[in-house]
C-alpha cells in the first residue's frame, strides 16, 4: 500500500484547479452577451453560494445522528461565494496517530477490494498485480440546490457501471464484516447505511456494491443496495431511525446558518465552524488566521477576476 501523507494538507486546491479549467461554466445567462462570451472575459463572481468537497456536506447532513465524531470547518467569503474546507480536529488526529497495525491493515482492505472489482476498461481484466495507491483517485464535479442555495462540490467516485450508455452512472463500492446477528444488522442500518445514502444521494449514484467480509479480509458475499431504498430498508430494521428528510433539513439550517454569520467578503478572513455531539454548531471569527486560511494565493489572484 502507498498511502497518502496526511502532513500534505490539499484542502480544496484540486477543485479550485477545476473551476479555473471551467470557467465558461460559472458565467449566469445574465452575462451571457457578446462579450462575455469572448474568451478573454472576466468574472465577477462565480455566481454560486457554495463550493466545498461531497464528504464534508455527508458529515453535515448526517449530524442529527452522529453520537461519536466532531466537526471543524473553516469557510472563507470570497466574491460572493462560501468556501468551506473541513478541518481535523483534535479528537481525530489522535485516532490517526494512534491507530493499531490492525486498524491500518482493515483500512487497506477496502482499497484492496476496490482493485479486485474495476478495471480500466469496460471489457477488461482487474490488475492487483500493482500495489494500492491512495493519492490517487477519481473525482466527479456536481452543480446542485438545496433550498434557496446554490452548491457545486468535488466527490471520489469509485467507478463506473460498464453496462451503462454513458459515463457518468457510478457505482458506489463498499466493504463491511459479515453480518451474523441481529444486533449486528440493526447497527449496520442505523450507523452505515446513512453514511452511505447521504454519501451517495449527493452525486447521484443509485447503486452501492458491498462485499461482505470475515475478519480476516475475505469477502465472502457480494451484495447490491438502491441508495433509494437504503431508508426504507434502515425503517424496517429499526422503528426509531434516521430520515432522509432531517438529513437535508439539518443541512439548509446549516447552510443558513453560515450565511448569517459571514457577512465579510474577504479571501483573509476566516471563520470556524465547530460542532460536538449533542452540543451546538458554533461559530468563531478567526481573522488572518495562517492555520486556516486555505485559499490560495493562485485563486485569489486568477487573472480571470474582473479588477474593475
Amino acid at each position: 500500500m502507498i498511502w497518502k501523507d496526511h502532513n500534505i494538507k490539499e484542502h480544496l486546491n484540486n477543485l479550485l484547479r477545476w473551476i479555473m479549467h471551467n470557467k465558461q461554466m460559472f458565467i449566469s445567462s445574465s452575462e451571457l452577451s457578446s462579450k462575455t462570451k469572448q474568451e478573454g472575459s472576466c468574472l465577477k463572481s462565480l455566481n454560486t453560494d457554495f463550493f466545498c468537497w461531497r464528504g464534508l456536506l455527508t458529515h453535515i447532513a448526517c449530524l442529527p445522528y452522529e453520537n461519536r465524531d466532531d466537526l471543524l470547518l473553516a469557510v472563507i467569503r470570497f466574491r460572493g461565494s462560501y468556501y468551506m474546507c473541513e478541518f481535523e480536529t483534535e479528537k481525530k488526529r489522535i485516532e490517526r496517530e494512534t491507530e493499531t497495525p490492525r486498524q491500518k491493515e482493515m483500512c487497506a482492505w477496502g482499497f484492496k477490494f476496490e482493485q479486485y472489482v474495476t478495471a480500466d476498461k469496460p471489457d477488461g481484466n482487474p490488475d492487483i498485480s500493482h500495489p494500492v495507491n491512495t493519492n490517487e483517485e477519481f473525482s466527479s464535479v456536481a452543480r446542485s440546490r438545496l433550498g434557496s442555495h446554490s452548491l457545486v462540490y468535488g466527490a471520489e467516485v469509485d467507478c463506473i457501471d460498464p453496462n451503462s450508455r454513458d459515463n457518468n452512472k457510478y457505482v458506489e463500492l463498499k466493504t463491511s464484516r459479515i453480518i451474523e446477528a441481529k444486533r449486528q444488522y440493526e447497527n449496520f442500518c442505523k450507523f452505515k447505511l446513512i453514511k452511505w445514502w447521504a454519501q451517495s444521494f449527493l452525486i447521484g449514484i443509485t447503486r452501492i456494491v458491498c462485499g461482505f467480509r470475515d475478519d480476516k479480509g475475505v469477502v465472502l458475499k457480494l451484495q447490491d443496495y438502491p441508495v433509494m431504498g437504503l431508508p426504507e430498508m434502515a425503517i424496517s430494521a429499526l422503528r426509531n431511525v434516521w430520515k432522509p428528510a432531517v438529513c437535508f433539513n439539518f443541512l439548509d439550517c446549516f447552510l443558513n446558518f453560515v450565511k448569517c454569520n459571514i457577512k465579510e467578503d474577504n479571501p483573509r478572513c476566516v471563520y470556524l465552524f465547530s460542532w460536538q455531539p449533542g452540543g451546538h454548531v458554533a461559530c468563531e471569527r478567526r481573522g488572518e488566521d495562517p492555520e486556516f486560511l486555505f485559499l490560495p494565493d493562485w485563486f485569489i489572484n486568477w487573472n480571470a477576476w474582473d479588477q474593475s
